[in-house]
């Protein structure tokens, strides 16, 4: 299984940014197609975006298009989730994840690895 390690996240008021990454040891994580997902209280896991592995095709939420780009760089075995214009709604426990359905819309696939999350909180 990989082993993925997000890191990026933290406190930012509305309007803010922050770039979340995600990185693995052990395994090269171009092999697979990685996505971003969040949890908020209450509410179920969402997929926020996902990014396929060789054509690089990406997929995103309707609540974030237009604010959230997400990226890879093979070189550093990372993939990135750059987050602008953040709203209170995107507070959420944020999650990366290797071995995803992209083209159906951002789903975790049986064989998924998680990553241990990292919070987001938007808020003045």
């Amino acid at each position: 299984q990989v082993q993925l390690v997000e890191s990026g996240g933290g406190l930012v008021q509305p309007g803010g940014s922050l770039r979340l990454s995600c990185t693995a040891s052990r395994f090269t994580l171009d092999y697979y197609a990685i996505g971003w997902f969040r949890q908020a209280p209450g509410k179920e896991r969402e997929g926020v975006s996902c990014v396929t592995s060789t054509d690089g095709i990406t997929y995103y939420a309707d609540s974030v298009k237009g604010r959230f780009t997400i990226s890879r760089d093979n070189a550093k075995n990372t993939v990135y989730l750059q987050m602008n214009s953040l709203k209170p709604e995107d507070t959420a426990v944020y999650y990366c994840a290797a071995d995803v359905w992209v083209l159906i819309g951002c789903v975790p696939r049986s064989t998924v690895s998680w990553g241990q999350g990292t919070q987001v909180t938007v808020s003045s």
